[in-house]
């Protein structure tokens, strides 16, 4: 089979963080269709408004202008007629968990069924979506095949490549990451190592098959999360010994190779979820991972054990519990980022809660409609009351500013630093 590069039509399936960007790079060579059913979503965009703030209004509205090359540009789209013309689709949509910590491929298999609905002879269906191995063949493909009544490998084919966006990072961009590719067989992995090579200046590695390209993505941030966890069990062990972390990890890290991770709370949508995807997978072979698992479970008792800390320094100041009040500095799961997907704030705001403590939150990047929709939690437009407790959870660079003095009610209050942000004089405590 082959597919003319001139003559490319490219959905990209779902606008988030990882198919905006991908879009707008695509659209500069080939066309592009980029298609999402949220109609809200299509219709920001087509205003050149991206709330993920992954790509500038400038960027979006000059792609979205009429593309001085001929057979490139980008149009959006909500509505699934309009994918039927294309003959390359890629798969950007979530892949989180639900509520007991399992894969939830809804969105994925929704996805996919839509595709299977357009498929036609010879088109090539690639996944970025974070996965388990084996997922791409063994889940989409059947959903595929049922869909178009076409035959995986004789009428249509598959891709694999995982995406490596680092939500809010301005320096390490789509084009300046590797790229992971794999196809069907040789022939289509050849053709999509190809298609991305043309917008990835950074260049890529073609897996020797779909399975191992996606292994390669769920092991990369089950390893950031075994390391995290490793520092965040030190974090608790350091602070029974009432010595700070910080410091311990800084005489450390003057040995070349010691690695440079840092405690703390360990959500959003890749390095706090894709861990359960790859022990789901083990545990239907049979194999129930040890190492994986322990490092999962010390990064989620962080929130229980950040408000246990609280309370205890309430205590030791002699400072009201029930009913007092406390300002959580930052909701998102990462600095200067608007994403709140899988946000671990919230366990210290459920935990403070259950002590009887009043929270409020402030976050000058979270969208506070999206905060209200996911967690039914209402942040305050600014600081003007005063607190017996202060927590720095997420590092915005606007916190630099912020007096924190202003903020304590008196000298019984408390300030905990998360991230070892403010100068260590300000804070009671750090993690």
């Amino acid at each position: 089979m082959s597919i003319n590069s001139e003559d490319y039509h490219i959905a990209i399936v779902g606008l988030g963080y990882v198919g905006l960007p991908l879009a707008i790079e695509f659209s500069k060579q080939y066309k592009v269709l980029g298609f999402d059913i949220d109609v809200s979503r299509i219709q920001d965009l087509s205003n050149g408004l991206d709330k993920t703030r992954e790509v500038s209004n400038e960027q979006l509205l000059s792609a979205l202008e009429k593309s001085p090359k001929e057979n490139s540009g980008l149009s959006l789209s909500f509505s699934e007629s309009d994918i039927s013309n294309c003959n390359i689709f890629i798969v950007t949509v979530p892949t989180p968990i639900n509520k007991f910590k399992n894969p939830d491929l809804a969105p994925l298999l929704n996805a996919t069924s839509l595709i299977g609905k357009n498929l036609k002879k010879g088109d090539i269906v690639i996944y970025e979506s974070t996965v388990y191995p084996g997922c791409t063949e063994e889940d989409c493909v059947p959903v595929l095949e049922r869909t178009s009544g076409l035959k995986y490998n004789h009428d249509f084919f598959c891709g694999y490549s995982p995406e490596r966006i680092n939500p809010g990072d301005k320096i390490n961009t789509l084009t300046r990451i590797k790229k992971v590719t794999s196809g069907s067989n040789s022939q289509v992995a050849a053709i999509i190592d190809n298609l991305y090579s043309s917008i990835i200046t950074a260049g890529t590695h073609m897996a020797p098959s779909i399975k191992v390209a996606e292994a390669s993505k769920a092991i990369e941030n089950a390893q950031r999360d075994i390391n995290i966890s490793f520092v965040n069990e030190l974090a608790i062990i350091f602070d029974r010994m009432g010595i700070d972390t910080t410091d311990v990890l800084n005489a450390s890290l003057t040995k070349w190779n010691f690695l440079n991770f840092k405690p703390g709370l360990v959500g959003g949508h890749c390095i706090g979820v894709d861990p359960y995807y790859l022990a789901h997978k083990s545990e239907s072979l049979g194999y129930h991972p040890q190492v994986i698992s322990s490092g999962r479970r010390v990064n989620d008792l962080m929130g229980s054990f950040i408000a246990s800390k609280i309370v205890k320094l309430l205590i030791s100041k002699k400072s009201p519990i029930i009913n007092s009040k406390c300002l959580i500095l930052g909701i998102t799961f990462k600095e200067n980022c608007p994403d709140i997907r899988n946000s671990k704030v919230i366990d210290i705001i459920n935990e403070l809660k259950q002590y009887g403590i009043l929270i409020d939150i402030y976050d000058p990047h979270a969208e506070k409609s999206q905060v209200f929709d996911e967690y039914g939690i209402e942040l305050i437009d600014k600081i003007s009351s005063k607190y017996e407790s202060v927590i720095l959870a997420v590092a915005h660079t606007e916190f630099k500013d912020l007096d924190l003095q202003s903020c304590l009610k008196d000298e019984k209050s408390v300030v905990y630093d998360l991230k070892s942000f403010f100068n260590r004089d300000l804070v009671d405590s750090r993690l």
